[in-house]
């Protein structure tokens, strides 16, 4: 009799937990493909501005006179697209909204070099000789930290790493769903950090640009401005990982019984790296601290030829704002060195192939971003984020949430978006518009809304059914444990979704506002509206 309300509490907890995931996977199927919902956007939009200007809805502009961009009466307008002026701007943009969209090129070009090296295999050997190599004690940070750098190449951390992890795990006689959640926290739930710029950077930092521009059309946002931040979030995800995998995690799956595996893994071996290929790491090795040294005599001296041509200075400087055309050089060169050494890259041809099939692979993304670049013109055109921001800002500080904590709560609801809408760039797109205007009036600069907004895109990752990798992982759960389900995997991964979501979010607070430390190379914190 005693047993019986323990049992029936932890029933009907599981049935709240139940019902929870279930809410958020049917919330999830009712949203369209993001393409789709970039295009209903858009009729949206013009019809909304249609409204909004027969009504001439308006608001003070807060920019002082003379400022660019104001007009003469000092009144933002509703701009309205359902009219033969807007119609005729509209057909006439289709084309050069879309090839103008600024991380279009960025993302395509950085994507050509980081192509050579994950198709030489280059990348793939160089995971698994990390993961594979590191000592027994270190092996669960390796995997999170290597699952963090393998977001460098797009889904490389997803369809290598985490497969490998959970035979790595099986193979020390640990549990290998806690191998799996710590590939998964460090691939995905640690998406934004990492050592090395990689593609998102330019994504982010291209939307991030053209939202701050709404409100001042000369501001700048460079792929570097959340590098230092992002970097040294890498070895906190990576400890933070390692310490939920080994004390929360693992100790709740207990001891693994193979009966529970839907084949046979038994001989379940992860590959070693072969000698050739250690050979080869070792040679791209070389050339990459080549292109280092190359690119270091351009920057580091003061007479460096990549230094702003007035200033003398790093900041602003031809470097930074080239930073993609490194990125492709970086990895690159290193990458048809591999390829050469172990075979996978004989000719140019090969290296050609490579870039052609990392091209088509983009198409998804291609056919996204004509949508998303006709949503972010009609948005800016329609003064609709002004006025919002305007609106926004004013009833923050008509509540007195203008301070450093109002992050958190950015932050919190970044993520919550991201459970319905997984794809950084499309969340981005949507939001960026809005929040970024906003809190840059409320004095916040670009940079520092982006970096908080990586943290809460990154950290739901792990929870949402709607995550484009979700299947993938379940598939590689069900390979151990025949019965997983997907509360069983979220429940897993939600104590990564906490700890990332309370620790990344207090270190940015610490790192930005106790500290004073920027978040990139030239980025600002604050942003002095008046200037």
């Amino acid at each position: 009799m005693q047993t019986s309300p323990s049992l029936s509490t932890k029933k009907q907890k599981k049935n709240l937990f139940t019902r929870f995931l279930d809410s958020v996977e049917w919330l999830g199927n009712l949203l369209p493909h993001p393409i789709t919902l970039f295009a209903i956007f858009c009729v949206a939009i013009v019809v909304a501005s249609g409204i909004a200007g027969y009504f001439e809805l308006s608001v003070v502009d807060p920019r002082p006179e003379g400022a660019s961009g104001r007009a003469a009466d000092g009144m933002i307008h509703v701009v309205s697209l359902m009219s033969a002026e807007g119609l005729q701007r509209i057909v006439q943009s289709v084309v050069t909204n879309f090839t103008g969209f600024a991380p279009l090129g960025t993302v395509l070009v950085a994507m050509l070099g980081v192509a050579v090296a994950e198709h030489s295999g280059l990348l793939s050997a160089g995971m698994r000789k990390m993961v594979m190599g590191a000592s027994p004690r270190l092996v669960t940070f390796t995997i999170v930290f290597a699952g963090i750098i393998s977001n460098t190449a797009s889904e490389l951390g997803y369809v290598v790493l985490i497969p490998l992890a959970a035979m790595i795990f099986h193979s020390l006689g640990r549990h290998p769903l806690a191998g799996l959640a710590a590939a998964f926290a460090g691939v995905s739930g640690g998406y934004s950090a990492n050592l090395l710029l990689g593609t998102v950077d330019p994504l982010l930092s291209g939307i991030t640009e053209t939202a701050a521009q709404m409100l001042d059309p000369n501001y700048l946002v460079g792929p570097e401005v959340n590098w230092y931040f992002m970097a040294f979030s890498t070895f906190f995800v990576s400890a933070a990982g390692t310490f939920v995998t080994e004390k929360i995690v693992e100790p709740k799956l207990g001891q693994y019984n193979t009966d529970e595996a839907s084949e046979d893994v038994s001989q379940d071996k992860a590959t070693a790296v072969t000698p050739l290929e250690t050979r080869g790491l070792k040679m791209a090795g070389l050339a990459a601290l080549a292109v280092s040294a190359v690119l270091a005599i351009t920057i580091v001296p003061e007479w460096g030829i990549l230094r702003h041509p007035e200033t003398g200075a790093v900041a602003g400087s031809p470097f930074l704002r080239g930073i993609v055309a490194f990125i492709f050089v970086f990895f690159a060169i290193p990458g048809y060195v591999y390829g050469r050494v172990v075979g996978t890259m004989r000719t140019d041809r090969d290296v050609i192939d490579a870039m052609s099939k990392s091209m088509s692979s983009m198409g998804m993304y291609i056919v996204l971003v004509f949508f998303a670049a006709q949503f972010v013109a009609f948005f800016g055109w329609t003064n609709f984020g002004q006025i919002i921001a305007v609106g926004g800002a004013s009833f923050l500080e008509a509540m007195g949430i203008t301070g450093p904590a109002l992050f958190f709560g950015f932050i919190i609801m970044c993520g919550i978006i991201n459970l319905s809408l997984g794809s950084a760039s499309a969340q981005w797109a949507i939001t960026a518009p809005v929040f970024v205007p906003m809190l840059m009036l409320v004095g916040y600069a670009p940079e520092t809304i982006q970096a908080a907004y990586r943290i809460g895109d990154s950290v739901t990752n792990l929870i949402t059914p709607m995550m484009s990798y979700f299947g993938l992982i379940m598939a590689v759960g069900s390979r151990y444990v025949k019965r997983l389900g997907i509360g069983t995997l979220i429940a897993t991964m939600l104590p990564y979704t906490i700890c990332f979501l309370v620790g990344w979010s207090l270190l940015f607070y610490v790192w930005v506002f106790i500290f004073n430390i920027p978040v990139g190379p030239g980025a600002a914190t604050y942003y002095n509206f008046g200037s």
